[in-house]
């Protein structure tokens, strides 16, 4: 954050950061902005509420007008310094090179993908030296070939005359013949060497230290070319070694020299990596891509982004790419030029794909919540958006991923890394699932055998009409009959819960959209509508409500004109209320990762925040339109699904056990007048309001706290671009 510093913008940043009620400073930023400064790509795993947006939205902010401003300044990168490096330059499109010039790795595991490296060797009669040396090395197991080719020679090393390869599978290869030679490798900590010799007109491999013997005699119409280290993967990375290791524990074979060491008069430089084409555009379009699972934290996001935009001098473009927006809008904005864009994935994909947005000029891919866009169904969605992204660019710098949520540990997530990310570094400060401790959360358990109250309340309370066909008998209860009671009760005690802990601003989960529809009808029933000073006012926030409904709804709950949100799981990704108090959970979620989420809305900015839910005894029977062809628009199909119907029986004491072992706890239990124990809490909790005890931050000298850490930073951020622009100044 050096540039913003010594623009004199951060004190203005921190009156922004001040107003949004971000919990900073915190260790997600602390440890994930230098590392987003300095090129990685990262996945971010920290506790609901923390910053996570923060992390991203100030490096992505800081590097594209930075990047714009240097443009505008005419900087180059064309410059070179005095090292040997894997070209970034001259490799294939779908392999990638390290910010430090010496691994490489390519995510394709169908086709090859190579890198030359910067400089290569040629041979000098005057010279002792003649005899040069690199060595590929196996952080990880994977599939490589390894070797020499002249700097036209194909990238798919070994295939053509020019190029001279030995793969893992222990086979030679030059003009795509591929014989037997030497040993397999490719393990985790093997060392492959690489000798060519100039006097002896011969190419040679070592493995681990062990000389496997003459492979190829060098063609005589060759040997006064320059051989350049080629080294090419398949779904694989490795690190390439041009000098000694500074561990020491390998070196060059006797009689041989690192190509590092190559005198001037045996090394040239790789003419495949000049700058002639580096001023040609390759299209316009934004520099920074942020996607989001939902429309509400699209907004969000959006709004910080311009919250610190305003204090950056100059134009920075943003835009807002979601549906229910103008299109004709959005399109002529593109036209006019974007450098930030934030979106929902299906509006994004349409004007990928109907040629009005190009990602050529993309250099952030940022994949927000991605559990949630994963949970959605998007996977292949962001799988052909990242296809139409560069891995690479003409200055040298790579596409850089950003992946996070607050809870990144499954193995969807794991998958997307591992497929989509190159040398991608974790800033976990969570681990595995976790609640905050400013969140209270407990439990009341309904079980409709031991409480009567359902049958007197049978025909004031509708339900999801999972049981219309079934013989519903009170004095002769059944799976059905009690699956229809749990119905009822839960409706019954969600205003119990309301009346007996004084809860006048509250986020209300239920698990369907028809459930959603059926609270808000109640509590208007009771008392509610949609007007502060009514009891139970209430607004319902689902996907089968209209954009502009979701948006109005959403801002009357935000500035307390009503007093309940309902909705679905849509809401519990990241969206950001101030001082929400509580939060009722009338079902729990499917998903055991969304109930961090859905709790970690209230706790937010050092609030303290209860989250109840209301848990069912015995299983219920519900809506389950995984199959469905109308994704449950007008479905009455309630057989079970293994019976071709829309419908499951759901298990929540098996459920909150799932939960419980992820947190490593046992969530409290309370009873029907929902009395907390003081005891358990310290009494002088309000909820809504900061801890009266643990030194919550004092928001009056927020930027004051905020300074320290932004000096931090600055040194850290200073230390890593000055290591980072030896690699910026590389003429490759």
């Amino acid at each position: 954050m050096a540039a913003f510093e010594e623009m004199g913008i951060f004190p203005e940043i921190g009156k922004a950061v001040e107003e949004m009620e971000w919990s900073l400073p915190t260790d997600i930023q602390a440890e994930a902005i230098p590392l987003i400064l300095g090129g990685g790509d990262v996945l971010m795993a920290a506790e609901t509420g923390s910053g996570k947006t923060g992390a991203f939205c100030l490096p992505v902010l800081q590097i594209v007008w930075e990047t714009l401003n240097d443009k505008d300044r005419g900087k180059s990168s064309n410059q070179t310094i005095d090292k040997w490096l894997l070209a970034f330059k001259d490799r294939s499109e779908n392999l990638v090179v390290s910010n430090d010039g010496l691994s490489c790795q390519s995510k394709d595991a169908k086709q090859w993908q190579g890198v030359r490296s910067n400089r290569g060797v040629v041979r000098d009669a005057k010279s002792k030296n003649n005899k040069f040396y690199y060595e590929v090395y196996f952080k990880e197991p994977g599939l490589a070939r390894v070797g020499w080719a002249l700097s036209n020679a194909s990238l798919d090393l070994g295939t053509d005359k020019l190029g001279f390869g030995f793969g893992g599978t222990a086979k030679k290869s030059n003009s795509r013949n591929f014989e037997s030679y030497g040993k397999t490798f490719g393990d985790r900590g093997d060392v492959i060497g690489n000798i060519i010799d100039f006097a002896g007109e011969t190419i040679a491999w070592t493995k681990n230290g062990e000389y496997l013997g003459e492979a190829f005699q060098i063609p005589k119409n060759l040997v006064n070319q320059a051989f350049y280290p080629c080294v090419c993967t398949k779904n694989a990375m490795v690190t390439v070694r041009f000098e000694k290791a500074a561990d020491g524990k390998t070196d060059a074979p006797p009689g041989t020299t690192w190509v590092s060491k190559a005198p001037k008069s045996q090394f040239v430089n790789n003419t495949n990596i000049s700058s002639s084409n580096d001023d040609k555009s390759k299209g316009s379009g934004p520099r920074a891509v942020i996607i989001e699972p939902s429309r509400e934290l699209a907004e969000q996001t959006f709004k910080c982004l311009e919250s610190f935009k305003k204090y950056l001098p100059g134009d920075l473009r943003l835009l807002l790419i979601i549906g229910g927006g103008n299109a004709k809008e959005q399109i002529d904005q593109i036209r006019q030029g974007v450098d930030i864009v934030v979106a929902t994935p299906g509006r994004l994909e349409d004007l990928v794909f109907n040629n009005a947005l190009s990602l050529k000029q993309c250099r952030f891919f940022i994949l927000d919540e991605v559990d949630g866009l994963l949970q959605q169904g998007h996977t292949d969605i962001i799988n052909r958006l990242h296809a139409q992204i560069p891995r690479m660019f003409d200055d040298g710098k790579r596409l850089q991923m950003i992946v996070c949520s607050a809870t990144l540990h499954n193995f969807d997530v794991k998958k997307l890394a591992e497929k989509l990310m190159f040398f991608p570094t974790w800033v976990d400060l969570k681990g595995e699932d976790s609640v905050p401790e400013t969140v209270h959360h407990v439990v009341f358990q309904i079980d409709p055998r031991k409480d009567d109250l359902w049958k007197r309340l049978k025909k004031t309370i509708t339900t999801d009409a999972v049981h219309a066909k079934d013989k519903i008998n009170p004095n002769q209860p059944n799976a059905d009959t009690l699956s229809e009671a749990i119905k009822i009760l839960k409706g019954e005690y969600t205003v119990k819960a309301i009346d007996a802990l004084k809860i006048d601003q509250a986020i209300i989960f239920c698990r369907t959209k028809l459930d959603c529809d059926n609270l808000e009808n109640h509590l208007n029933d009771l008392g509610g509508g949609s007007r502060q000073n009514k009891k139970y006012s209430c607004v319902c926030l689902h996907g089968d409500r209209k954009p502009q409904e979701r948006k109005a709804n959403l801002e009357k709950f935000k500035k307390a004109e009503v007093k309940f949100l309902i909705c679905t799981d849509v809401a519990a990704r990241g969206i950001d209320i101030r001082g929400i108090p509580f939060v009722i959970q009338v079902t729990l979620p499917d998903e055991k990762a969304n109930y961090v989420h859905r709790i970690g809305r209230v706790g937010r900015a050092e609030r303290m925040g209860l989250a109840v839910s209301l848990v069912a005894s015995v299983p219920e029977k519900v809506w389950f339109h995984s199959n469905c062809a109308s994704r449950g628009k007008n479905c009455f199909n309630t057989n079970l699904t293994q019976d071709g119907g829309c419908c499951i029986w759901y298990n929540e004491l098996q459920l909150l056990g799932e939960i419980e072992e992820s947190l490593g706890c046992t969530i409290s239990t309370i009873g029907p007048e929902f009395k907390l124990e003081v005891n358990e809490f310290d009494g002088k909790v309000v909820y809504g309001e900061k801890r009266s005890t643990g030194g919550g931050i004092n928001y009056k000298t927020h930027v004051d706290q905020l300074a320290s850490v932004v000096k931090e930073l600055s040194s850290l951020e200073g230390l890593a671009q000055s290591q980072f622009l030896k690699i910026n100044l590389l003429k490759v």
